[in-house]
């Protein structure tokens, strides 16, 4: 039997007498941590795994690795609601889990005869998860430990397996709970879908819908419908080119924009009558920008999207091939704090050594005299620290995964940077009597600080000459322009990401999983510009809001995410939480079988599968008509038009007809509403 420990207490991977299997997450990182065990471990294979032997006196330690998951939730129960369900292999019930088997085959012929077995998954939910139900399935979860590390470099690992830890069942709990939430609301509700779509047209469909993912697809839908029935409002804005010295300086109306052409006319008739302004105030203000914390997950995801067009499954599968080649540590973290035992000095050293940051790297030691405090956010983590580079050479990077440890690297050393201050000036301008007032504005940067290490938040210098109070300047032009109000911008993945983080839901290691989920049931697709939902997308929605608005609410899977960080706390149970969750599916789906017809033929014309029923008027829309033989989202259309003319009469004199024309040009103009401006208005 394995030494009892407490919360607190460790274990000697050396101290332990017998055979030793110690299971991995990934190929990879198996490989590293048998080398920092063992200079020369044998190696073997199985197939084409490779798995790891290192011997010594009294043991025998073998190091194997899994592929991800290798068990799922599976049931053999026809129908709905289901609750009976078990862990098989996934390669049994999965088509794309099929490479999963010889990694099953390989660590259940290890596990026999094994007197000790330690999970050296990732430290995180689904690393617990994984690591536990190969030692639960195939082994023995009494004589079992587990190894907790941030990276793959050789001396945190040895430090790792010099002090095992107990299994953390907390995090087991969690991730068991999280799994079979996640599987008994998509399996029943996905289950009900595809029988009404059958009931309705005999035809058999897949379709999907899931606890974090319908809420997800329901806020991308709301905002791609507030661009597609988006009209723009006619907006003024006045400028004036000033001249002092030779230098042109650009003066803004301190109300830009105005809503009123009328307005805006008068103001430049009023600056055209007098030719000049007068200085009537400067001010400068000097602010100081203190350097961002060290990154975690969605923040990396964050800036990689900004900075290079990544999306965050991108950056996170590359930020994992990062980790599991040992430039960095673990990236699935909401930390934003970095380990106060990290020797920090150490990790500057090894990159100094690298070209791009050996400079960076002396100037950061001497601007901060050695003394390296590193900024931290607000943010914690438990399990791990915020991302930071361990200093491990880079050796071959793609261009994209340069970038990324790039972006690492550069943010770590920023969090040791002082920081940077930026001077604001600010000219105040009037015509005579103040009845028209203007600013002119100018910014330079007094000390670069951390903008150095880190470029991508430098604001960029404007030039504003020096200005006294009552000074005349010359007005040499004024431009007065016409523009239009913008819709939202159309979503990209990481605004989805975003929001789902702002409100609660999904994690850091499955909110960029979940998205992708959405392409793949095909219910949003790319467009160049961002996201577009498609009719199926549309058509879950709006099943969802009228039979079954609970499936959607961020409330109720805020609710139960809560529900499991009390899990892995340990202040509930998980039967406690999985029994609440059954609860909630029974009301839903009886509450459903009383509409299944209706929601079958929705989702039927939504995915093209039937075509007995009449059609929207819009040549391009195949949604039911519902309203004057237009769908609900042009009938929107049509209302909205209607109701801004009178609005557009009050910014600007124009007849309806030069106003829907004027729709009908303009890029910001909702699809909807042009479309029933060329089929519906025009023609009428």
């Amino acid at each position: 039997m394995p030494t009892p420990l407490t919360p607190n207490s460790f274990i000697n991977i050396w101290s332990l007498k017998g055979r030793i299997l110690v299971i991995a997450e990934k190929p990879k990182a198996s490989k590293r941590i048998a080398y920092a065990l063992s200079d020369n471990p044998i190696v073997h294979k199985y197939k084409k795994i490779q798995y790891y032997e290192i011997r010594s006196s009294f043991s025998t330690i073998i190091v194997a690795s899994a592929a991800g998951h290798l068990y799922e939730l599976h049931t053999e129960l026809p129908g709905y609601p289901v609750f009976t369900y078990e862990w098989v292999p996934a390669y049994l019930v999965n088509s794309e889990k099929q490479h999963t088997k010889e990694y099953l085959e390989l660590l259940e012929k290890l596990s026999k005869g094994c007197d000790y077995y330690i999970n050296a998954c990732d430290y995180d939910i689904e690393g617990s998860v994984i690591g536990y139900l190969i030692i639960k399935l195939l082994g023995n979860e009494k004589r079992a430990y587990r190894a907790k590390f941030s990276s793959l470099v050789p001396s945190e690992l040895k430090a790792a397996f010099s002090k095992l830890l107990p299994l953390d069942y907390n995090m087991v709990e969690a991730g068991l709970c999280r799994h079979e939430l996640d599987w008994i609301w998509g399996i029943n509700i996905s289950r009900a879908l595809m029988k009404a779509v059958q009931g309705a047209t005999g035809s058999k469909t897949v379709l999907s819908v899931g606890r974090v993912q319908t809420p997800t697809l329901k806020y991308v839908v709301e905002k791609t419908l507030e661009r597609k029935l988006f009209i723009p409002l006619p907006q003024y804005s006045i400028t004036l080119l000033l001249k002092k010295n030779g230098t042109v300086i650009t003066a803004s109306y301190v109300k830009n924009p105005v809503s009123s052409r009328e307005e805006a006319e008068k103001v430049a008739q009023v600056v055209r009558k007098h030719g000049y302004l007068v200085v009537k105030d400067v001010s400068k203000s000097l602010l100081k920008y203190t350097p961002p914390p060290p990154f975690n997950l969605s923040d990396l995801q964050e800036e990689a999207a900004r900075i290079y067009g990544l999306s965050p499954m991108e950056t996170q599968n590359i930020a994992e091939q990062l980790y599991l080649d040992a430039l960095i540590s673990y990236p699935r973290t909401n930390s934003q704090k970095l380990p106060p035992n990290l020797n920090y000095r150490e990790i500057l050293a090894r990159l100094s050594s690298i070209g791009e940051y050996s400079k960076l790297v002396s100037d950061l030691l001497s601007e901060t005299r050695g003394v390296l405090k590193p900024v931290e956010g607000e943010k914690e983590d438990p399990a791990h620290p915020a991302i930071y580079p361990t200093g491990t050479l880079p050796k071959s990077l793609t261009k994209k995964q340069r970038a990324v440890y790039d972006l690492i690297v550069r943010r770590f050393l920023a969090a040791f940077a002082p920081p940077a201050h930026v001077a604001y000036i600010k000219a105040t301008l009037s015509t005579p009597g103040n009845e028209c007032v203007f600013e002119a504005s100018g910014l330079f940067i007094e000390s670069t600080g951390w903008f150095k290490y880190y470029p991508f938040h430098r604001p960029e210098s404007k030039h504003l000459p020096p200005l006294n109070r009552g000074e005349v300047l010359e007005v040499v032009n004024t431009r007065l322009r016409e523009s239009y109000t913008k819709p939202p911008p159309r979503l990209k993945k990481i605004d989805v990401l975003r929001w789902m983080e702002e409100v609660g839901i999904g994690t850091e290691s499955t909110r960029a999983l979940i998205i992708e989920k959405l392409f793949d049931r095909r219910y949003l697709v790319s467009a160049k510009t961002g996201i577009s939902v498609t009719d199926l997308g549309y058509g879950v929605i709006e099943v969802v809001d009228i039979f079954f608005p609970d499936l959607a609410s961020v409330e109720l899977t805020r609710t139960f995410e809560s529900m499991i960080n009390d899990v892995m706390k340990g202040v509930r149970r998980r039967e406690e939480v999985v029994n609440s969750a059954k609860e909630v599916i029974k009301k839903l789906v009886s509450r459903f079988d009383n509409h299944a017809p209706e929601v079958g033929l929705i989702l039927a014309r939504r995915m093209g599968i039937s075509s007995n029923y009449t059609k929207c008027s819009i040549p391009s829309c195949r949604r039911e008509a519902h309203v004057d033989g237009l769908c609900k989202y042009h009938y929107q259309a049509l209302k909205r038009v209607h109701e801004a003319y009178s609005e557009w009469k009050t910014r600007k004199r124009v007849s309806f007809d030069e106003y829907v024309l004027t729709l009908l040009r303009l890029k910001s103009t909702g699809d909807y509403v042009k479309e029933v401006i060329t089929h519906v208005i025009r023609k009428a």
